[in-house]
């Protein structure tokens, strides 16, 4: 099992915000976490990431406990958050951008993976020298999920990657997960366009109010009359 989640409780203060919740990812899956706002989805990257601290329970990666160990240190793991809100660094170059997320690499491999990035998002060679700030809200996803990338993740977790973006941008994010996927990286995938999250999903998990109600595999719970009436419109 590549990742493997146990009762884990998150809390901000006296706010109990994910309540006991148990869930795995196994190599080569895509895996959704779907919910309202508010349900805990972000909380649970965050201490998986090792951002913030569960009061129990154990998170687990390729079967060794991460649980305690600091944010940076996970990513040297194979664990790569692409955060919500893409959180890249806008006064710096696409390019210097791309090189902050291989900072647990050595020079000789930084280059290889730049290839690779710019094979995947020929956009952002183009753009390689701008400066950040001054790309469209697409561009700044590509270049978020670039510098995942540039880590050479075994996990990759995508923290709501079509917020905010036109429709037609919505698709290409999703084309590029599938791309992703298909080129052998594992996805744990937070996203509030369920419709789209569980269509191209192997398994998936609702969050409600810091709770598991529902799992099963992608097609299940797009066919699930409470999934379809709370988050597809339906």
């Amino acid at each position: 099992m590549l990742l493997e989640v146990d009762n884990i409780n998150v809390y901000y203060g006296a706010i109990h915000a994910i309540k006991g919740i148990s869930f795995h990812v196994e190599e080569g899956e895509i895996v959704t976490l779907i919910g309202a706002n508010g349900a805990g989805k972000t909380t649970t990257l965050n201490t998986i990431s090792g951002l913030l601290r569960s009061k129990t329970g154990d998170v687990k990666f390729h079967d060794r406990s991460i649980t305690h160990i600091p944010a940076h240190s996970v990513v040297k793991e194979g664990l790569a958050l692409v955060p919500e809100g893409r959180r890249i660094f806008l006064q710096m170059t696409v390019e210097e951008n791309l090189e902050m997320g291989a900072f647990s690499r050595s020079n000789a491999e930084i280059a290889g993976s730049l290839e690779q990035v710019y094979a995947l998002f020929p956009r952002l060679e183009e753009r390689r020298r701008q400066i950040a700030g001054t790309l469209s809200g697409g561009e700044q996803q590509m270049l978020a999920m670039g510098r995942a990338l540039m880590s050479k993740p075994k996990l990759m977790m995508l923290d709501e990657p079509s917020m905010g973006l036109a429709p037609i941008l919505v698709e290409q994010v999703f084309d590029i997960i599938r791309s992703l996927h298909k080129a052998g990286t594992t996805i744990l995938l937070v996203e509030q366009n369920a419709q789209m999250a569980l269509s191209i999903a192997d398994r998936a998990y609702v969050l409600e109010n810091g709770h598991i109600s529902l799992s099963g595999t992608g097609k299940e719970l797009a066919q699930s009359e409470q999934v379809r009436k709370a988050y597809l419109g339906g």
